[in-house]
């Protein structure tokens, strides 16, 4: 008896040892979808549900290491990055996407935990934009680290807008803004050079929300790599991520992490 291939999906990110983001989050993610994940550790981290108590960068060369291993045998139908530490990491890492020519790349630009912990050095926020945002399908910043890498505070749906045209023209091949900070409703926002697409909804009142990025970067991943268009994919992610957050249990004592194995059809 013959059983189908899934499609492979890589993450280039740090490890979380709570589980509920990073390179644990996003494997759980790619399983709900289907996807056979692959991964490379770029930081171990000693975390829970209440905040970082260290973080641990591997060295450059071994990440570079999992990377070149894993894509000559297991060639990733589409990859994301999340944790990248500093800025010959992200330097490393684009120059392996480049030279394995690996497509639908999906950003997720972790700066700032959901603690408030930074995990980005800020000369690697230059490398991000110069480096890494031309090879990228899609980045997925929230409104903190959309702030970030565009230079200025966003406050409304005109922010978002503006951010998201300005990452574009940067290089991005689209982006998704995350505006579950703003005042008011949750709003996310695509733009791909062509076309703006716009999710509002109210939001959810809980604190189970710890990885939410990872999850949703994820699985955008997932579809791209089961061949999705952006937008199908992106929307697909949304509701994931709504249902992750809705069905997610209480966990620890600070943020818990969502539903990972949420329905993800």
């Amino acid at each position: 008896m013959t059983h189908l291939s899934p499609p492979i999906a890589l993450t280039i990110a740090g490890s979380d040892s709570g589980g509920g983001a990073g390179i644990q989050a996003d494997l759980k993610t790619f399983s709900a979808f289907e996807v056979y994940g692959t991964s490379a550790i770029t930081a171990v981290t000693a975390q829970n549900t209440v905040g970082v108590r260290s973080i641990h960068a591997v060295p450059i060369a071994i990440v570079r290491a999992q990377i070149d291993a894993v894509v000559t045998d297991l060639r990733p139908n589409a990859l994301k990055t999340g944790m990248l530490t500093n800025e010959g990491l992200v330097c490393e890492v684009a120059t392996a996407i480049r030279e394995h020519r690996l497509n639908r790349y999906v950003m997720d630009p972790v700066m700032v935990a959901s603690s408030g912990d930074r995990l980005l050095d800020s000369g690697a926020e230059k490398s991000l934009l110069n480096e890494l945002l031309p090879l990228t399908t899609l980045i997925t910043p929230n409104l903190h680290e959309a702030a970030v890498l565009v230079g200025q505070p966003l406050k409304s749906l005109k922010d978002l807008q503006a951010a998201s045209r300005n990452l574009v023209e940067r290089g991005a091949g689209a982006a998704l803004i995350k505006g579950g900070h703003l005042e008011g409703d949750a709003i996310d926002i695509l733009w791909d050079g062509s076309e703006e697409r716009i999710w509002r909804r109210p939001k959810i009142n809980t604190t189970r929300t710890h990885g939410t990025g990872c999850a949703l970067s994820a699985a955008i991943t997932a579809g791209l790599a089961h061949g999705e268009d952006l937008g199908d994919a992106v929307n697909r992610a949304i509701q994931f991520v709504i249902r992750a957050i809705r069905t997610a249990p209480q966990l620890g004592s600070g943020t818990a992490p969502v539903n990972h194995s949420a329905d993800a059809t």
